[in-house]
């Protein structure tokens, strides 16, 4: 779906004031990996404390979309801002922005060497220059929030596939960032795993804080975001709320693609 000429769709507006910066803005992004057009004149602005969940088949665009907005995909062409604020390829406004921005992976990213306490303290020490009492009173806080506090001392080895997802969610909010990106957080877990990691986003979603997640989980989409994208061949296909995607699509790429995932 393109707008000509009328600028980045803002979707689930919600209370924003009208001179509040969108948390994330991308504007006439392109991205090719050699020959192949991997996302195709973007436009998005998604208001601060907006749940938008990205969704689509495999290919669409949707991991690269949201690693171009915490600058770990490149783009040749347009613009992404954080917070009013361009991500460029200058590496120490590329710093300031990421810290702003957690990132949650499909893999989990985990040290594998190090406890699920300082695979969540590492950063704020070496980052923030947190002490090592107040960092770990900061770990435990949000250990606490992923409701895994007792696995604080085990290595990731020794934890779940769940658990170790809970932790990786966990390490990126003890940055304290005002944006969650999520990449298909339960897309690597054993089917009785996914619901303690989806209890643990729609309780983030709750909490006020800005989220973009890919995922092919419908009932995360359908009980938290507050609108939905679905992209197909690197375009925005279709944006709307859960109600009106899921019950009346307005367009046939999307009806075809519901068909598929929801029968």
């Amino acid at each position: 779906m393109r707008h000509e000429g009328s600028g980045p769709v803002e979707i689930g507006q919600g209370n924003r004031r009208s001179d509040q910066p969108a948390a994330v803005e991308a504007t006439g992004l392109n991205k090719w990996f050699g020959s192949f057009h991997a996302l195709k004149n973007i436009d998005l602005a998604v208001p601060q404390g907006a749940r938008i969940v990205i969704c689509g088949p495999s290919g669409s665009g949707k991991s690269t979309l949201i690693r171009c907005m915490n600058g770990l995909e490149s783009f040749q062409s347009g613009a992404i801002r954080i917070g009013g604020v361009d991500l460029t390829r200058d590496q120490q406004q590329l710093q300031r922005v990421r810290r702003n921005v957690g990132m949650v992976f499909q893999q989990f990213n985990l040290f594998p060497y190090l406890t699920v306490m300082i695979n969540c303290t590492l950063a704020l020490r070496r980052v923030l220059g947190k002490s090592g009492a107040e960092a770990e009173d900061i770990a435990l806080h949000y250990l606490e929030r992923v409701r895994i506090p007792e696995q604080a001392l085990k290595y990731p080895g020794q934890l779940s596939g769940g658990q170790q997802q809970r932790v990786a969610i966990a390490r990126a909010l003890c940055m304290s960032p005002e944006i969650m990106l999520l990449d298909e957080p339960t897309s690597s877990l054993d089917p009785e795993m996914v619901k303690e990691v989806l209890d643990v986003m729609i309780d983030l979603a709750e909490g006020g804080m800005t989220m973009l997640c890919v995922t092919h989980e419908m009932g995360f989409a359908r009980e938290a975001a507050d609108q939905v994208v679905f992209m197909d061949q690197g375009s925005i296909v279709e944006m709307a709320s859960p109600a009106a995607f899921f019950n009346a699509p307005s367009h046939e790429r999307t009806r075809l693609f519901l068909d598929k995932v929801l029968h």
